[in-house]
């Protein structure tokens, strides 16, 4: 389908579940975004799901959001339980307009949603010649190390900074193995997971997608992938007044209320410390992409190269819908 017609078709399916058209029109292009990036678990697969917390009443549709200004720099959002993609948009945009200000931008977010990928909104920065911390925490899939209950989120970290040239440095990682969007894609299409992965209730390894969203996605880097999960969850869930130790709810089983996500975004300038970072990180760009490769390595790329290949291609074909998306924008359409 033609990305125009999907916008429309998206829009309209929106404005249908009560997002005003500024909204309606937020929450599409972050969804479509996703899919020409070749992020399908945080695209189209997720439409039913915000829907289904709209009908539901925890998502509000029409929020009154709150922005709270601490300093110059620093503000602080309640976000009213709107969907993510809105919370998210108005929190980096305020997070640019600070730092463009005074030179560094610190915005916490609160009542918040899943807002899709963090990098779609470092890429906001960026292109403001800003450097870009996110970070986001999510529903219990990591459990602590040496624990068999999960507690944190797949909670990604996102950096993203201007590297002199079109295509910017974007890292957007989450903490877990494999992101909790693609096991929940498997689960939909009958398709295992990856072995290594995910263990099942009673602590085994598992492959199967459905047995792994009941059981414990296993961290990258074993203990260290868990810190960094904890670390994620106290910088926005307890530091927002966001909830935080398990306690955010999961978007697709959980109707009991609303997730209260929490997001933290920090931008600031480039010459904060010095004048020629573009030739610095230019500098340092040449140096890593020239280094010896291993056999079968025809380049080195930097996080974000791949992913702009992938946009920057798919934006010039029709954008494939599987037969269950088909089918949700069938059902969500009438």
């Amino acid at each position: 389908m033609k990305v125009k017609k999907l916008k429309f078709i998206l829009k309209k399916i929106f404005n249908k579940y009560g997002l005003n058209d500024n909204h309606a029109n937020i929450s599409s292009e972050a969804l479509i975004n996703a899919e020409l990036v070749g992020a399908h678990s945080h695209g189209l697969s997720r439409l039913k799901m915000y829907c289904d917390r709209i009908d539901k009443k925890v998502i509000n549709p029409k929020p009154k959001i709150k922005i709270k200004k601490i300093s110059h720099s620093i503000s602080h959002i309640d976000a009213d339980n709107c969907i993510g993609f809105v919370a998210a948009d108005v929190g980096i945009n305020i997070a640019i307009k600070n730092a463009r200000k005074t030179g560094i931008g610190f915005v916490g977010v609160k009542n918040s949603g899943h807002y899709g990928l963090s990098g779609y909104y470092a890429e906001r920065a960026v292109k403001k010649g800003l450097i870009a911390m996110i970070f986001t925490n999510a529903p219990p899939a990591i459990a602590p190390h040496g624990s068999l209950k999960s507690v944190f989120g797949t909670n990604p970290i996102c950096f993203g900074s201007p590297t002199g040239s079109k295509i910017p440095f974007i890292l957007d990682t989450s903490m877990s193995m494999i992101n909790r969007g693609k096991i929940r894609v498997a689960a939909r299409n009958n398709k295992k997971i990856p072995n290594g992965v995910a263990l099942d209730k009673f602590g085994n390894l598992t492959n199967n997608p459905l047995k792994a969203l009941a059981g414990v996605q296993l961290p990258i880097a074993s203990y260290r992938g868990s810190g960094l999960a904890w670390m994620v969850d106290i910088l926005s869930g307890v530091l927002t007044g966001s909830n935080h130790a398990g306690k955010v709810k999961d978007p697709f089983d959980d109707f009991t209320g609303p997730q209260n996500v929490g997001h933290l975004f920090i931008t600031f300038k480039t010459n904060l410390f010095i004048k020629n970072y573009n030739n610095r990180i230019k500098e340092n760009l040449r140096i890593i992409k020239n280094l010896p490769k291993i056999k079968g390595v025809k380049k080195i790329l930097y996080p974000g190269q791949n992913k702009y290949k992938r946009f920057v291609m798919n934006s010039k074909k029709e954008i494939k819908l599987s037969k269950t998306i088909k089918k949700d924008l069938k059902f969500l359409n009438v």
